[in-house]
């Protein structure tokens, strides 16, 4: 199981995270593309980041929301969709193509990709705008109970799906993140790292309810925003190791 982790979310002056103590962490970087966060400099530095510790490049498009930080829906239409995907794509590919690199997949960000994973137009849009771009990229998104759809889905498309699980979120009986206005929605640190031991040796996750729940993963998202949460990737880590 590899650890991916949303990554170049500063804009301007303003600071976000700490992606030089996270990179030599994980395995695949979420890059902001503009829309939401980053910038042009912000991006540029991401990705040396990224070269330098050899991890796997994503780009993270949003809807175009600085002011919310891409967490508020927005009623685009499918030729909107997908050309906001093509345009935040392009941006991040063509720079980290300055620098070598390849992008490898997409991971929609905040309310794009709750609105994703809930409305089937949303998720086609998604799709077909991948599947337009001129070479081809993975689409990362959420392991549920029913991700068999999206998977089938997307093989009609010939794409390919990576599915994640979040180490710090409590999920519902149907493997969806908890809402964050529930209580127990977020983990604590002892939680979390009992969450991703259960992950790893059994595949499952026990659910609000107390359910056991099955779930098929191929990445871990972990947050680094502060320096607990990247002392805590560390030990997730280990315990994936």
């Amino acid at each position: 199981m590899k650890l991916n982790c949303d990554l170049g979310e500063s804009f301007g002056a303003w600071t976000m995270g700490l992606d030089n103590e996270v990179m030599p962490h994980i395995d695949q970087a979420n890059i902001a593309c503009g829309f939401h966060a980053g910038d042009p400099l912000v991006m540029q530095n991401t990705l040396a980041l990224a070269k330098k510790f050899q991890v796997s490049v994503g780009a993270h498009p949003s809807y175009p929301d600085l002011v919310g930080f891409g967490r508020r829906s927005m009623a685009c239409s499918s030729e909107e969709i997908i050309a906001l995907i093509h345009y935040q794509v392009a941006a991040l590919d063509g720079m980290a193509s300055a620098q070598g690199l390849s992008l490898d997949y997409v991971k929609p960000h905040g309310a794009l990709y709750n609105d994703m994973m809930k409305e089937p137009k949303v998720f086609e849009a998604i799709l077909t705008a991948l599947t337009q771009y001129p070479r081809k990229l993975a689409l990362m998104l959420q392991a549920t109970a029913d991700i068999g759809k999206y998977k089938d889905q997307a093989n009609k498309f010939g794409l390919v799906i990576y599915s994640e699980a979040f180490a710090d979120r409590c999920y519902d009986d149907e493997g969806r993140l908890l809402a964050r206005s529930q209580s127990g929605a977020v983990l604590n640190k002892e939680a979390m790292l009992a969450q991703v031991k259960q992950l790893s040796e059994q595949g499952t996750v026990t659910t609000i309810s107390g359910k056991v729940l099955k779930l098929s993963v191929d990445s871990l998202c972990v947050h680094g925003d502060n320096i607990a949460g990247v002392q805590a990737i560390s030990e997730i880590k280990a315990l994936l190791s």
